[in-house]
């Protein structure tokens, strides 16, 4: 079974794992992946860690350690990076549908979902307008 990953990450994951090129697939972001006649909608997300991925299917983003109901990944830790984080949260996010529901990766909150547009209403990482006042909340400049 092939290993599906971020392709810039394909070389370290070589070097490290001992996986050859031929049981890797690499992808950009934006790549549709088929899952039988599930198509699977890759969205890099770094911030959290230099790999993290979302999933949009089928009106439903499944975000990991990316984005939860109630904040985001922590940007604090060895590979994290919060000015990758804002631009995962900011850019590459942004264009999922208001009515997409969001499913993170931990129930940090009293819901298990929620849509985007309700998060992006009351979740405290989308009120920075900037990548300076995100740093002044996170860090990273």
């Amino acid at each position: 079974m092939p290993v599906h990953l971020q392709k810039q990450e394909v070389p370290w994951v070589e070097r490290t794992t001992g996986v050859s090129a031929s049981h890797l697939v690499g992808h950009d972001s934006g790549d549709i992946v088929r899952v039988g006649a599930v198509e699977i909608e890759l969205i890099h997300t770094p911030g959290h860690t230099p790999g993290s991925q979302c999933f949009l299917v089928d009106g439903r983003l499944v975000a990991g350690d990316t984005l939860f109901l109630e904040g985001c990944g922590r940007t604090d830790l060895p590979g994290s990076d919060p000015v990758a984080m804002y631009d995962s949260i900011n850019n590459r996010l942004s264009r999922v549908p208001d009515d997409a529901v969001l499913f993170p990766g931990h129930l940090y909150s009293a819901d298990p979902s929620q849509s985007m547009g309700d998060t992006r209403q009351s979740n405290y990482v989308f009120r920075p307008r900037s990548l300076e006042e995100w740093a002044t909340m996170f860090g990273g400049r």
